[in-house]
């Protein structure tokens, strides 16, 4: 892990004050007036992370980017698009940040992800969300190598720090063309191949934060690299 700096950057406690008072008045006109707190507490500090991360990424890997663009770089738009939703509230009332693969763009690719908000901590890294295409080709890797998808979920460092999400929305059977009795059926139903870790506001806001996160992120790696591997992707 990296020793801290002087120059690293770690949330404040208003960051998660602006995020409740959003939540209870989630309108545009009630932010236009609390805009100035927004961008001291909420964007500013997001985008000197993420510059700060920019660095440490580099090292896990090359092919990651963080990107402190206030726009469609790493952090996520406050802004939500209510076009096909029920709930027409203006404004997420968290801060996103997602450290894509720098094929992103053209392909389901894996990433990092670091979500505040009040009483929700989490990060991790791995994929979200795949295709079935993408999902396929992930799940042949693990039945092809199961002894490096154990090493990769199963043992340090993954398993001391982060667990594998995505139970509770996996698939009711084994798909088609799998062995249900397979040693990870229950990995072959997953939607989702992401390591988790459950932190606090308490923790964002402790200096060594970044350090910490780097760390997470480390050890998300192996489950990482694995499934760059099975997309044909570098890492």
């Amino acid at each position: 892990m990296t020793a801290p700096t002087e120059t690293d950057r770690e949330f404040d406690p208003e960051l998660f004050e602006f995020l409740a008072d959003l939540s209870q008045h989630n309108d545009r006109e009630w932010f236009a007036a609390n805009k100035a707190r927004y961008e001291a507490h909420v964007l500013e500090p997001a985008l000197a992370f993420i510059e700060d991360f920019a660095p440490r990424l580099e090292q896990l890997s090359p092919y990651f980017k963080a990107d402190p663009r206030k726009n469609g770089g790493s952090l996520f738009r406050i802004y939500r698009d209510t076009r096909f939703s029920k709930d027409k509230t203006p404004y997420k009332t968290n801060t996103g940040m997602h450290f894509r693969h720098a094929r992103a763009k053209d392909a389901h690719a894996p990433g990092f992800y670091l979500h505040l908000a009040p009483g929700q901590v989490f990060c991790g890294g791995g994929i979200w969300h795949p295709d079935t295409q993408t999902a396929t080709k992930i799940r042949q890797a693990i039945v092809a190598h199961p002894e490096r998808w154990r090493a990769a979920t199963r043992e340090p460092p993954f398993s001391d720090r982060l667990y594998l999400g995505g139970a509770d929305n996996a698939l009711k059977r084994v798909p088609s063309g799998f062995d249900a009795d397979f040693e990870f059926a229950d990995d072959l139903r997953r939607r989702d191949y992401f390591g988790w870790a459950e932190l606090s506001e308490k923790d964002a806001t402790t200096p060594g934060f970044l350090d910490r996160y780097t760390d997470l992120c480390a050890s998300a790696m192996p489950l990482v690299t694995f499934i760059c591997d099975a997309l044909d992707l570098e890492c």
